[in-house]
């Protein structure tokens, strides 16, 4: 793939991931601008007001801090995913938001309210690590083993009594983090595949050839080379171990 194609595929890739990024930020400054409080609408787990917020759980956050913390590696991870698996894409972000958000409204407390994109992003993280294995695709396990050393701290999100202490929502952590591992495993057969190396038939065959006669294609056996003419005196010398 030339320049020209690859720079086009990545623009391609970043689309999605950029739309909704920016949907993000513009729900955050019209919260702040119109003094609104946009929280109430986030996922409130085994209520059905509730299940409003599997939709909506992505696009509220508590900070800026809590913003641009989930802004980058929906970018990144988006952008991989789109790269990578522009096949499957479209699927695995849409489960991964969806079924995290049913998942996270299961495991939650009915007394607890969830806001963020954590989920998605924990979703997106393991799907892109655990296919990149799963494949053996030796550039899949190069970005997963990058997302691992970005991202390696949110193993520690997933944790309920160090979660609690910092009041972010493990339940939405491990809820992205399983659907991302499932649908890697679902989705084993569809996109990129491990690379199976073949040989070509004709050429084994020459080799085996040329080892059974004890030469290889290069050099012909003693035998074979013409007898020089008779005015030509020719002493061969052949050596047995």
């Amino acid at each position: 793939m030339d320049d020209k194609a690859e720079k086009k595929k990545f623009m391609g890739s970043i689309i999605i991931p950029l739309i909704i990024v920016a949907v993000m930020w513009v729900v955050k400054i019209a919260e702040v601008s119109f003094g609104l409080d946009l929280g109430r609408y986030g996922l409130q787990p085994q209520t059905t007001r509730g299940l409003l917020g599997v939709l909506t759980l992505p696009f509220l956050h508590g900070g800026w801090e809590h913003l641009f913390s989930n802004s980058v590696p929906i970018l990144v991870l988006g952008t991989s995913l789109y790269y990578f698996y522009p096949t499957l894409a479209n699927r695995v972000f849409v489960i991964t938001w969806l079924a995290s958000g049913l998942l996270t409204w299961c495991l939650g407390s009915p007394y607890s309210t969830h806001i963020g994109a954590s989920a998605l992003v924990y979703g997106l993280n393991l799907f892109l690590i655990a296919s990149g294995f799963i494949r053996g695709n030796r550039t899949l396990i190069v970005i997963s083993l990058i997302m691992v050393f970005l991202y390696g701290g949110f193993v520690w999100g997933m944790i309920p009594e160090l979660a609690v202490l910092q009041n972010i929502s493990w339940e939405g952590h491990l809820s992205g983090a399983i659907i991302g591992v499932v649908l890697a495993f679902l989705l084993r057969k569809e996109g990129p595949q491990k690379e199976v190396h073949h040989w070509d038939e004709d050429e084994d065959e020459e080799e085996e050839s040329d080892v059974s006669t004890g030469s290889t294609s290069e050099e012909k056996p003693y035998w074979d080379v013409p007898m020089p003419s008779n005015d030509e005196l020719t002493i061969r010398y052949r050596f047995r171990h």
